[in-house]
């Protein structure tokens, strides 16, 4: 029978868990700290460990590392409250198999437990710490969560990344962290913003050139793809890069190696590429406006970023956060933003996502007087988006209702309570991809519950057909 551990300082949480691993028949060993763990350790060996990072005495972090240097076969799984970039990738880079955000879904526990039973963790050396500096990225939400625990994943590795995700979302900052918290670390981020250069430029920037490539190359020009040797090289939005350059670009991945435009020395390119695109490639590549195999070569691991009114649950911290730099940068009297005005930003539209979020903020910190940031404060503009946001749905069901009853329907409260229901569920199961649990929750719904509504609307779906 395979042997779990658990290290948690908090009572409940060891409970609930090795409770709900029992049930799969797994023998369960708990631990208040990770010095008793590790004392238990130099007598006996479990199949897996599961961890919380903060806890008195040495932390999660601590234990992997210790970990490390007595037994790195041991698959450790790593829980925390605190998720960030930061502490996800230094999980990934100490060897953690998996990290799981609190609160977490009972059943993604388990499975993470069971996928870890059948698997040996092999642990790789870590990489260069980072070099520390603001906050990349900031945010609580679920969705956040998951972007920096695949963050985590991935820097570690020297694949591909492709990051998709609507405009103003933070894509760059993402491809930051990656190359952040990756080997390369030591290396130059080179960014190129491929919509930005003009057509008849764009291979320069890219490879470089010699003098007398072209007319007003006066003397050699060192490209992005050399600046960026042995780093990260960045290439934003993709999807706009003209399809001859696509070509020269993916034999350029493919082979690692290119000539300077006018050139004849062949240069070895040992570089990372990670592309963002706020557009849909797969349309491209059916349009034939962007070549299929130069997305499979970028497209290897893909990260998605969601808009801001899908983790509006990060507004105030953000908010705070851009305000407290604002006066900062600008060396401006510090504000502070009332709770009215935290609630009021936190219901708008943000059709310019974090980036519209910022822009408010700095023009908040310059233009409001006094030391306080009230509702009334906001921009009428910002403001009518609220009333949008919160009013569109009501109107809609408003215009449905009176269109039904107009043409003497019957039933409608049933109907149309039902259809509530499925749009209500559908979304939550999306947003938790799948976790029924974690869906439960959001809504406010038991899981038994929310499992016989789901099925109510498949036999409503079924009839239809």
């Amino acid at each position: 029978m395979p042997e779990v551990w658990i290290a948690d300082d908090d009572e409940a949480i060891r409970f609930v868990l090795s409770e709900a691993l029992r049930e799969t028949g797994a023998s369960v060993r708990m631990f208040a700290d990770a010095e008793s763990l590790l004392d238990e350790l130099k007598r006996t060996q479990p199949a897996v460990i599961v961890s919380d990072v903060r806890m008195p005495g040495a932390s999660g972090l601590a234990l992997l590392e210790r970990l490390r240097e007595i037994d790195n076969r041991v698959p450790v799984i790593v829980m925390s409250a605190f998720t960030d970039v930061a502490s996800t990738a230094a999980a990934y880079r100490n060897g953690a198999f998996d990290y799981l955000p609190k609160p977490f879904d009972l059943d993604q526990a388990v499975s993470a437990v069971e996928r870890a039973l059948g698997e040996t963790q092999t642990v790789t050396a870590p990489a260069p710490a980072s070099s520390g500096g603001e906050t990349e990225l900031i945010g609580h939400a679920p969705a956040m969560r998951e972007v920096f625990r695949h963050i985590g994943r991935v820097a570690a590795s020297d694949l591909n990344v492709l990051i998709t995700g609507p405009t103003g979302t933070g894509k760059e900052l993402v491809a930051r962290a990656l190359h952040r918290h990756s080997a390369r670390a030591a290396h130059a981020f080179v960014a190129l913003n491929t919509a930005a250069i003009p057509t008849e430029l764009l291979e320069s920037e890219l490879f470089g050139h010699e003098a007398g490539a072209f007319t007003g190359a006066h003397k050699r020009n060192i490209g992005r793809f050399e600046q960026a040797q042995g780093g990260t090289l960045f290439l934003d939005e993709i999807g706009d890069m003209p399809l001859l350059l696509q070509t020269r670009l993916l034999r350029v991945l493919a082979e690692n190696e290119f000539y300077r435009v006018g050139g004849r020395e062949l240069i070895r390119a040992d570089v990372r590429i990670v592309a963002a695109t706020h557009q849909d490639l797969d349309a491209k590549v059916a349009s034939g406006e962007f070549r299929a195999d130069l997305l499979h070569r970028l497209d290897v691991m893909r990260l998605t970023l969601p808009p801001l009114v899908e983790r509006a649950q990060d507004i105030p911290l953000l908010a705070t956060y851009f305000i407290e730099r604002a006066a900062r940068d600008m060396r401006l009297e510090p504000k502070r933003l009332t709770p009215s005005a935290l609630q009021a930003l936190s219901q708008m539209a943000w059709p310019g996502n974090v980036r519209q979020l910022e822009n408010l903020c700095r023009r908040l910190a310059v233009m409001t007087p006094g030391r306080e940031i009230r509702a009334q404060d906001l921009p009428a503009g910002e403001s009518s988006a609220t009333v949008k946001a919160q009013t569109g749905w009501r109107d809609e069901l408003l215009r449905t209702a009176r269109a039904r009853l107009a043409r003497g329907e019957r039933g409608i409260y049933d109907v149309l309570r039902a259809e509530f229901d499925t749009t209500l569920i559908d979304a939550a199961l999306v947003e938790n991809a799948g976790r029924r649990a974690r869906a439960a929750q959001q809504l406010g719904l038991g899981r038994n519950t929310l499992t016989r509504k789901v099925g109510a609307s498949r036999q409503r779906r079924n009839k239809k057909i």
